[in-house]
């Protein structure tokens, strides 16, 4: 472990990226080149770093996007401890907020979940959260990364992950984690998760930190990693149930298993309505989504060939079927063929199936499709729907799966154990 921090160490996170003027209230003095600031600036360049004179000081971004892409996004004015930096990026301005690790852990916490959550929850994301962070700025040594991006006649296959970030560590959106500064107010119960787990972070069998992803709701089944980004497998990223027995699932990379598991809605943590629990996961814009453990999108035939000839910028025709190609474990759809009476190509990985099918994102790639009156000529249906299952990527920790067992008594470390099998506690700094 001698490669990882022993203190407590900082993380520059990306809050906004422009090509408009940036306005920034400075509250308390801030050191710049000499200069002292404070109150309301423009920023229409970058100009460097701009440090906070005490810990009492902190600065508001106006306007800064949150849920970019996805079906909440809008625009907030946030606050910021910690110190600014304003850079270049192709020609663009960024914001970029440098703090401590264990100050930024408390704001992603209320960020991606309410601060009122079980304290059990609330460990457990900590420590979660703590150790993908950590993963982000200290990777394994002489890991290399395949391109993310396959593209020939029959498919086009592409994954999304932290590595488009190359002058800060990580964003502060739902690309890697929420973090919304102290605009999310923290509570003493987040201020006691982060404390009492102090440095604390999951580590695989040969002592590497663990790529501790999470998503929303699993839909029943827990996804695998490779599924979604780089072909790697990780031992601790694997399929289970997510209920009391764990190893009690379908084979649900078969095409027949898939349909019946989605088209029902079979026990699992996270397969609640418990508006408690649910609104210790879940904020505000959050709470806008009502049904993700099993949901259903209907598309007219002009609407679904338009979205994606949009989303794709690729024109299909008239859209005769969306057909399976690859699953994962937890049903999601690793790959799938569009096929259209222009062009028939094939799709993926999950995230991509996801962002041409929607306006923003489909909430998963779990899904069956149904065509209705469909043309005994052409084969052209006039509608399809789509059946899905669970909101997010599916691999790791089930945040609503998490809550519901903490509801029940578990510990975090029996959460954590349940998401990530053979993981080991381990503590880096204090």
């Amino acid at each position: 472990m001698s490669e990882y921090p022993s203190s407590r160490p900082n993380v520059r996170v990306g809050i906004l990226l422009t090509d408009q003027e940036v306005k920034v209230v400075f509250h308390g003095i801030y050191h710049q080149h000499g200069r002292m600031l404070t109150g309301e600036h423009t920023f229409s360049r970058a100009e460097g770093l701009f440090t906070a004179s005490s810990e009492d000081c902190f600065f508001e971004v106006k306007d800064v996007v949150i849920g970019v892409g996805f079906h909440w996004e809008r625009k907030e004015n946030q606050c910021f401890s910690g110190d600014l930096e304003l850079i270049e990026i192709d020609n663009k301005l960024q914001v970029v907020n440098i703090l401590p690790v264990e100050s930024y852990l408390k704001s992603v916490i209320s960020s991606e979940m309410s601060a009122t959550a079980s304290i059990e929850l609330l460990k457990a994301h900590a420590v979660i959260s703590r150790s993908w962070l950590l993963a982000q700025i200290y990777p394994r040594k002489g890991a290399e990364k395949p391109a993310s991006t396959v593209a020939n006649d029959e498919e086009y296959i592409k994954w999304y992950d932290h590595d488009d970030h190359d002058l800060f560590d990580v964003c502060a959106d739902d690309h890697c984690q929420r973090y919304q500064g102290i605009t999310r107010q923290t509570t003493p119960k987040v201020d006691e998760a982060v404390d009492a787990t102090m440095g604390l972070v999951l580590t695989d069998t040969d002592g590497s930190l663990c790529d501790a992803r999470f998503s929303k709701c699993c839909g029943g089944v827990f996804e695998e990693f490779e599924s979604c980004w780089e072909p790697t497998h990780y031992n601790y990223l694997i399929a289970r149930r997510d209920n009391v027995d764990p190893l009690d699932f379908p084979n649900l990379r078969i095409e027949a298993e898939a349909q019946r598991w989605i088209d029902n809605s079979p026990e699992a943590f996270c397969n609640t309505t418990d508006p408690e629990i649910l609104s210790q996961v879940l904020n505000n814009y959050d709470q806008e989504t009502t049904d993700f453990y099993r949901w259903h999108v209907s598309y007219t035939q002009e609407e679904l060939s338009e979205l994606i000839k949009k989303r794709s910028g690729i024109d299909f025709g008239r859209i005769i079927n969306l057909e399976p190609v690859e699953r994962g474990t937890s049903g999601r759809l690793i790959k799938m063929r569009v096929r259209g009476t222009a062009k028939t190509l094939v799709i993926g990985k999950e995230l991509e199936i996801r962002r041409i099918l929607s306006t923003s994102h489909l909430y998963s790639s779990a899904f069956t499709v149904e065509r209705h009156d469909v043309d005994a000529a052409t084969g052209i249906p006039a509608s399809f729907t789509l059946h899905g299952a669970g909101w997010g990527h599916g691999v790791g920790l089930c945040q609503i799966g998490a809550a519901v067992m903490g509801a029940r008594g578990y510990s975090y470390t029996q959460i954590l154990n349940h998401y990530y099998p053979g993981a080991n506690l381990t503590p880096l700094y204090s």
